[in-house]
């Protein structure tokens, strides 16, 4: 698989899978491109093109100790669409890579693209403040970085059994893509997993959204706990202009997965639009 170097000399790995029109997959924290595998190849197996990436820190691309801002990751991104040619694009982010669609439509102007999906997304704030009761308290945030400290191994083991919605659902996942998904987040460097979860917890993308001039699928678990649709997807769905709001009742953050072939039906059903 190809490598490429961002404008600060940052190595990233990147998979393009597919020809065509193409669509740019922004994984979630704290995994890897191949969250995206299944979907990617139904990209690709309908005539468009694939194109999937660690985010810097992660996975197998570089892990410097700094850039863990949206306005460096989102620019990350701009050097992928430059790298890929990518023009009449469409940029799908799950979760955290909600977050690097939403600064790469204010700080890049939506370049290149026609379209955008939001997927058990972090957009538009995440915290719990004032003006944005529905968040989650700064608390919560502070005790999973203690817990990443103490021991990230551990950590990530009861993290994912909430990702997943394992305590709601008997057998939700295999204990399989329980352990896949750790070892993804294994990889990733303690400074990046520390300082993307403060990025994502602490970045309040309300002004982002005027910026949307694409139309725009939402989709979000309503019993996402990690993630929570009335702060999250319900009220981006509401302050983006040309979007639509696919609720998946029941449904976890880690929806990829536990609704995988609707989730893949529903994407490629959009991006044939």
């Amino acid at each position: 698989m190809p490598r490429i170097k961002t404008r600060d000399g940052v190595e990233l790995y990147v998979k393009d899978w597919g020809e065509g029109r193409p669509v740019v997959l922004l994984h979630g924290w704290p995994l890897t491109a191949d969250t995206f595998d299944y979907l990617s190849k139904a990209i690709a197996d309908a005539g468009m093109r694939a194109i999937s990436y660690d985010r810097r820190g992660f996975g197998r691309s570089e892990q410097p100790f700094d850039g863990y801002n949206y306005d460096t990751l989102s620019d990350d991104l701009a050097d992928v669409m430059s790298w890929a040619g990518a023009t009449d694009a469409t940029l799908l982010g799950f979760s955290m890579g909600g977050g690097e669609v939403a600064r790469y439509m204010s700080r890049h102007s939506g370049a290149n693209l026609r379209s955008a999906v939001l997927v058990s997304s972090v957009v538009p704030y995440m915290l719990k403040t004032e003006d944005n009761p529905q968040g989650t308290p700064q608390e919560t945030f502070d005790e999973m970085s203690e817990g990443m400290v103490d021991d990230r191994a551990h950590f990530f083991a009861s993290f994912f059994k909430d990702f997943f919605g394992v305590a709601m659902f008997d057998k939700a996942v295999s204990d399989e893509m329980l352990e896949w998904a750790e070892r993804q987040a294994m990889m990733a460097g303690l400074e990046p997993t520390l300082a993307c979860a403060k990025a994502f917890a602490t970045t309040d993308f309300r002004p982002d959204l005027a910026s949307f001039n694409v139309p725009t699928l939402v989709i979000h678990g309503t019993d996402d706990k990690t993630v929570p649709i009335d702060a999250a997807g319900r009220a981006a769905a509401k302050g983006i202009a040309q979007s639509t709001l696919i609720e998946y009742e029941g449904a976890p953050h880690g929806l990829f997965a536990t609704h995988k072939q609707r989730f893949i039906e529903d994407v490629v059903n959009f991006l044939r639009r």
